[in-house]
């Protein structure tokens, strides 16, 4: 079977992590002021005189104040500068809550920093269309639940995500693919470069080195001769080279959901059936990227009311089929609903374990049909992957597309 290499990489990173968790904490408390409309900034004890800028608002940010730099200076470049202590037992729990909505979309994240990720969600699909519907997903959430906003980096690479996200800011979503680096990457000045410091811009200057693209077209050699091996890795970055993977801490994966508000409420099964059959595509295929399968099958109905109530099933034996699970789903559906409008639908795959199925035998017709419904699901996945998530729609959504 074709296996396609084309990944799908996210870099997110919070808009002034610190300042933006304090002001979501404060308003939550009754606050009026929002720290990120006025001239704020997270800083130390200013009467130890030890205090530094930790972050800033983008206010703060136009009367000149820097990361790093001392309060004291700050408030003689703004005033009215209001300074608040850090708190960083709450910056932990913000990073948790937002690591916990990243887990809802792929088990496959890496934690950079407090307030910056990788996320390899090439499970989805790599149509640019997708890529972006999925980003914008996860930051209305991160807005919607916890209060703050993001930034979004989307790239085939880490190291061109993580450059996209650092574009236009606050709350936005960028694409970086290699592709791309011409035009969105190279009239940059060399020292937006990640990991090229200040020191090393006046040398790179010093050979008619300007903007990155300058350094992308640069003699290779010529740079190792001058920077040793960061003269190589300089040149690499420039034209977007990084083989790296996301780096994620293996854990037992507990479940698989995926739910949907809908715009308008369902009122007829065959309307549902319409919205499970895409929730149930969508987390099989997680399913299956994974490779898991499933014993316990759920769903979740949120009547008009908003009052939630769900149902769940333990199969006979583990599948990771779309089939499958859609044929229990809807078995589950029909048992459940109570015939009242619907405002969402919820699918979740539970009890986990390996896909490492015995070998069948040519005699056993029932496992022989099991293997070819995978084959057929899997060659689906892949056709995804490569060509988009519209590559293979199922008859019964031919008329909603």
């Amino acid at each position: 079977m074709i296996k396609f290499k084309q990944k799908l990489i996210f870099h997110i990173d919070v808009n002034s992590a610190f300042l933006s968790w304090t002001a979501t904490d404060k308003l939550r408390q009754g606050d009026n002021v929002d720290l990120r409309k006025i001239a704020a900034v997270i800083g130390g004890d200013e009467k130890s005189r030890r205090g530094v800028v930790l972050a800033k608002s983008m206010i703060a940010k136009k009367s000149g104040i820097v990361t790093g730099e001392s309060l004291f200076t700050a408030r003689k470049k703004c005033s009215n500068l209001k300074v608040v202590s850090p708190n960083f037992r709450l910056y932990e729990k913000c990073s948790s809550d937002m690591r916990a909505i990243f887990g809802e979309y792929t088990p496959f994240v890496e934690n950079f920093s407090i307030d910056e990720s990788f996320l390899d969600v090439t499970s989805y699909n790599t149509s640019k269309e997708a890529a972006l519907k999925v980003a914008y997903d996860i930051s209305d959430e991160i807005k919607k639940k916890l209060g703050f906003t993001v930034n979004i980096g989307i790239s085939d690479v880490k190291l061109l995500a993580k450059m996209a996200s650092d574009f236009e800011k606050p709350d936005k979503v960028h694409t970086l693919y290699k592709s791309e680096i011409e035009k969105k990457l190279w009239y940059l000045p060399v020292g937006e470069l990640f990991m090229v410091g200040r020191r090393t811009v006046p040398r790179l200057n010093n050979l008619n080195i300007f903007t990155i693209g300058d350094l992308a077209r640069y003699d290779v050699k010529f740079l190792a001769y001058h920077f040793k091996s960061s003269g190589r890795m300089m040149w690499e970055y420039a034209n977007g080279i990084d083989n790296s993977e996301v780096r994620f801490h293996k854990r037992d994966l507990k479940g698989i959901n995926n739910s949907i508000t809908l715009s308008n409420d369902i009122k007829n099964k065959n309307e549902a059936y319409k919205v499970l059959l895409k929730l149930v595509e969508h987390t099989s295929t997680r399913l299956r990227h994974i490779k898991k399968c499933c014993y316990s099958i759920s769903i979740t109905i949120r009547n008009q009311e908003f009052i939630d109530y769900s149902k769940s099933t333990t199969l006979k034996s583990a599948t990771d089929l779309t089939q499958e699970i859609l044929k229990t789903v809807k078995k589950l559906f029909d048992e459940l609903w109570k015939g009242e409008p619907i405002r969402l639908l919820g699918v979740s795959l539970n009890n986990l374990c390996d896909d490492n199925f015995k070998q069948i035998s040519i005699f056993d017709v029932d496992n022989v049909y099991v293997e070819k419904k995978r084959a057929i699901d899997k060659t689906i996945d892949e056709l995804r992957i490569r060509y988009g998530e519209n590559a293979v729609i199922k008859s019964s959504l031919l008329k909603e597309k």
